[in-house]
């Protein structure tokens, strides 16, 4: 602003900028103010002065300022977006450009990485006194994240660290946090309890992002600065607090859970509920009951009772059993005994002035919530109506006996809520452990470790009795299997041995009728065959000698004048069908059978005689 006389340092340093702060331009010298020589007179002086003032005034009517150009670099998922704009332009203007260029509705952007504080969107730029080039990015809480084409980008935001800075406001600690992006906000709250020992329900945050409206949120979709991010947490206090009670508020839970419930009863005379006296008030933990009264499926009621102890506790909690009892049993006790389990049944008692405290300090800490899933059947029942409590009494009398029911009969409203630890046995069910309410989160879990080891023991017993009786049977079912196999063999060979007879008996019987057919053809043939002329006959008479292929021979007479067809009709009664024989002759070598069977001997000069012979056909 001395250099150039311009008030206004956007538009110095625009002017600067375009000159590449060279303070010689335009026939002008960019300087400050100089004086003249003192020695002259007084008008002279002035005169001197106001010319020796070189101000900058004139040189803008030389060099005429042009509009500020700023560069932006604009990120959203997998995209980047370069944005050019005047300074006099608004925050909207960009996002109108973005909206042409990413096809998203300005009214569902938040347009994040601004330098200053609070931006909107009537915000002039060279209000921001911005450098020239800028990088910005987009959050779209309000629109789904894309199916495909984003997973790659979002994959590696998961796997991300983020660093988070958390300061602790009453006592200005700072705490720097290691997350992966996969991590959510309900598990940082969680860690930060762990350290500053404020319920999650209590802590009150500064500085995460407008897009962070759900714990159950990844810190990689949340908005988070990376790699590092600014958080700040407090104690919400409530409405009505005496300065006793914000000294008891600091100090560790397990003081309070110390105390009996004697310490409580007289809470109201100081004009504070049971509620209030732990930082929340009775009509936020009291909106609706936990389970509702005369319920006539206990499936239903139990689904109530978690989405009620959720609302009020959070979502680390136990895993309730959803369904009855009796099914709770049937999960527990009587599966194999390698996958049986303690049975824990929680008893809610909304008038206890133990509740809140056991609920959201025990048995919602993360230890004693790992612990119960790996080891425990969790069940609960709510025993605030009288209703709800006379049945719960019921089954209490039906499955423990008569004793442990009037143990839960006597117990006072302030002595609630109790946890009872249940062994399943082989005839009955045995009641291991009554905890009540007034206990800390270390007493609770060495009296749930003490349950396991006295559960671990019987369990041991169990599964060598369920080995053992399994090899037996085992056993058992191998000979059962070998016999049934051996059974199965001898009864396939039985069966097999009848298939060859029956086959057997078959072929041999289609043998016979086949040999039956043949000698009757035979008999038929030799029958038909005319009678053998006489040596001493006057016809012309051919003497045929055939050898079989045995080696017999066997001769007869034919008339010349008999056809060759009575020839294989002979050798056919012989016993050689000429389908299956030839008879070739010898001289020269012929198949006979080939011939005209109508020719005569004359004919085929089998005349006056020749011998012939038999070859089986291929």
């Amino acid at each position: 602003m001395a250099c150039t006389g311009i008030e206004n340092i956007d538009e110095a340093i625009t002017l600067l900028e375009q000159n590449n702060w060279d303070l010689v331009y335009g026939g002008d010298t960019l300087h400050g103010p100089a004086y003249g020589p003192t020695s002259h007179s007084t008008a002279a002086s002035s005169s001197s002065s106001s010319s020796a003032f070189r101000h900058v005034v004139p040189s803008r009517q030389i060099v005429e300022r042009q509009p500020r150009m700023l560069d932006f670099r604009v990120e959203y998922r997998d995209r980047n977006v370069d944005v050019v704009l005047e300074d006099s332009s608004t925050v909207g203007d960009i996002k109108h450009i973005l909206e042409n260029e990413l096809q998203i509705p300005a009214s569902k952007m938040l347009l994040k990485g601004w330098k200053t504080g609070d931006v909107d969107d009537s915000t002039v730029l060279k209000t921001l006194h911005l450098p020239k080039n800028n990088s910005l990015y987009v959050l779209t809480p309000d629109l789904p994240p894309p199916s495909s084409s984003h997973s790659g980008a979002l994959q590696e935001s998961l796997n991300q660290n983020f660093m988070l800075i958390v300061t602790h406001r009453e006592v200005q600690r700072e705490y720097n946090l290691n997350f992966s992006g996969s991590s959510t906000i309900q598990e940082v709250k969680r860690n930060v309890y762990d350290l500053t020992s404020i319920p999650v329900r209590h802590q009150l945050w500064e500085g995460w992002p407008t897009s962070a409206t759900d714990d159950s949120m990844t810190l990689a979709v949340s908005g988070l600065t990376f790699p590092c991010h600014r958080l700040t947490v407090g104690r919400r206090s409530s409405p009505v607090q005496t300065r006793e009670q914000s000294e008891e508020q600091c100090t560790d839970v397990h003081m309070v859970s110390d105390s009996d419930g004697d310490d409580f009863e007289d809470a109201t005379e100081f004009g504070v509920d049971d509620g209030e006296m732990f930082g929340v008030a009775s009509s936020a933990l009291r909106k609706s009951p936990m389970m509702p009264e005369n319920a006539e499926n206990e499936g239903d009621a139990l689904l109530q009772f978690t989405a009620e102890f959720s609302s009020r506790y959070g979502d680390c909690h136990p895993v309730y059993f959803i369904g009855s009892l009796e099914a709770a049993f049937q999960e527990a006790f009587y599966g194999k005994a390698r996958d049986r389990k303690l049975l824990a049944i929680y008893l809610h008692h909304d008038e206890s002035v133990l509740t809140n405290v056991f609920c959201s300090q025990m048995l919602c800490a993360e230890s004693i919530v790992s612990y119960l899933s790996q080891n425990f059947i969790t069940w609960a029942w709510d025993m605030t109506k009288e209703a709800n409590r006379a049945r719960f009494l019921t089954m209490c009398t039906r499955h423990f006996g008569s004793v442990v029911a009037q143990t839960i009969r006597t117990q006072k409203t302030d002595q609630f809520p109790l946890f009872l630890i249940i062994m399943g046995k082989r005839s009955s069910n045995e009641v291991l452990n009554v905890i009540q309410g007034n206990t800390t989160v270390d007493e609770l879990m060495m009296r749930l470790m003490a349950a396991m080891e006295i559960f671990s023991a019987q369990q041991q017993e169990d599964i060598k009795d369920e080995d053992e009786r399994e090899a037996r049977e085992n056993v058992k079912r191998e000979q059962d299997e070998a016999y049934r196999i051996s059974l199965e063999a001898d009864r396939a060979k039985r069966e097999a041995q009848e298939r060859e007879m029956a086959e057997q008996f078959r072929l041999e019987q289609i043998r016979k009728e086949q040999e039956e057919e043949r000698e009757a053809i035979r008999l038929s043939l030799e029958q038909s065959l005319p009678p053998e002329p006489k040596e001493e006959s006057t016809e012309s008479v051919s003497k045929l000698r055939i050898r079989t292929p045995s080696g017999e021979f066997f001769e007869r007479r034919f008339l010349a004048s008999s056809k060759l067809q009575v020839v294989f009709d002979f050798v056919a009664s012989k016993g050689y069908p000429w389908e299956e024989y030839k008879l070739l002759g010898t001289f020269p070598r012929r198949d006979v059978t080939q011939l005209d069977p109508n020719k005569s001997l004359l004919e085929v000069k089998l005349y006056p005689q020749e011998t012939l012979f038999l070859e089986a056909k291929e």
